[in-house]
């Protein structure tokens, strides 16, 4: 081994991400539940549209994503100059770090957060500061009790993953407008289209400076295989992600099918309207046999249970019967279940299998 080849500093200290599971030794059809898909999948329009793009696959994608920015910002009455499209959220969050963090500086996030925020902080070079949070809720004054002159980004989900809890407007504002002069806040708006009238945190954007808001097709858009987000920011931080973001980091095939899935607001209305059906009655179902959980605004619950042992044995008990969840231990909640609200046959057999967990 060459001991003179080294990556930059705080590369080793990267714990691998690892997704939800998806499959299970020796068990044939798994109901997957461990990575917060839509069951009811991507409408027929943007199928429709991945199709015919299979035609032009020997044509390089648009540098600019003109056509996407201009449905993302006439369905979520943008301004399209000020959203840049990205290889899921995930890379709008690695490009914000690489822009705006480095050596020196600092990363902050919550304690129940997605794992990408303190990775991309790594990658980039700057520490990544976890923040405690209240009762699985985001902790403003913690967060601002946290931040120095060193704080270049702080990222919080709202709603969060993988708790499904949400702060208010006013207190995401308060907090903006308490960060130091050189610092961004990050709204991960991944789960806003479950959250009736919500914004995601756009509004907030286009009143201050310091605010990024980033999105995703693979959550209510059904689109988590090809790889889509977006952001939007100041113009001046717009331009800046662009300077680091590579011209074609998206397909044609990607492109088309997230412009025809944005524009297709019936499919998104009528998966936002299943979705909170079935997540009302998957908690108040997990209640009644001893498992709580907070009131998610995502499209999961967190079911709770008494101890991490307990926890582990549920899942182990799942997953013999092909249902797959995701132990929240990552996310600092080794107590906890995270369950990606199904359609209606995986949520009652979750229900089923827990319910018989808990009897012995």
């Amino acid at each position: 081994m060459n001991t003179a080849i080294r990556p930059q500093p705080g590369i080793m200290d990267i714990a691998l991400y690892k997704g939800g599971a998806s499959h299970v030794a020796g068990v044939e059809n798994v109901v997957k539940l461990s990575s917060n898909e839509n069951p009811l999948g991507a409408p027929d329009a943007a199928v429709e549209a991945y199709r015919r793009a299979s035609y032009n696959l020997h044509r390089y994608p648009s540098a600019d994503h003109a056509q996407l920015r201009a449905a993302i910002a006439e369905v979520h009455r943008l301004d399209a100059e000020r959203i840049v499209c990205g290889a899921g959220s995930d890379e709008i969050i690695a490009f914000l770090c690489q822009a705006y963090a480095g050596p020196g500086m600092e990363v902050l996030h919550t304690a129940h957060s997605f794992g990408m925020y303190p990775i991309s902080a790594r990658a980039a070079g700057a520490t990544p500061v976890e923040v405690p949070e209240r009762e699985r809720v985001t902790d403003v004054d913690a967060l601002l009790a946290a931040t120095t002159e060193r704080t270049a980004l702080v990222f919080i989900a709202n709603p969060n993953n993988p708790t499904g809890t949400m702060i208010a407007a006013s207190e995401i504002a308060r907090l903006a407008d308490g960060l130091p002069k050189q610092a961004i806040l990050v709204l991960d708006g991944a789960y806003a289209e479950y959250v009736e009238g919500y914004d995601g945190g756009a509004s907030l954007v286009e009143s201050r400076e310091n605010i990024v808001m980033t999105r995703t097709f693979s959550k209510i858009y059904g689109l988590g295989g090809l790889r889509v987000g977006w952001g939007y920011a100041p113009a001046a931080i717009v331009e800046v992600l662009n300077r680091v973001r590579g011209p074609f980091n998206l397909s044609n095939a990607a492109l088309a099918a997230a412009e025809a899935a944005v524009r297709d607001t019936g499919w998104t209305e009528h998966c936002r309207a299943e979705n909170a059906r079935w997540r009302t009655w998957l908690g108040d179902a997990l209640a009644e046999v001893g498992v709580p959980s907070d009131v998610s605004l995502a499209n999961f619950v967190l079911a709770r249970f008494s101890s991490r042992d307990e926890a582990e044995a549920c899942n182990q008990h799942l997953m013999a019967q092909g249902l797959l969840v995701r132990h929240a231990a990552s996310f600092n909640l080794p107590n906890c279940l995270r369950i990606t609200v199904g359609d209606e046959s995986a949520c009652r057999r979750i229900v089923h299998a827990v319910r018989q967990f808990k009897d012995g």
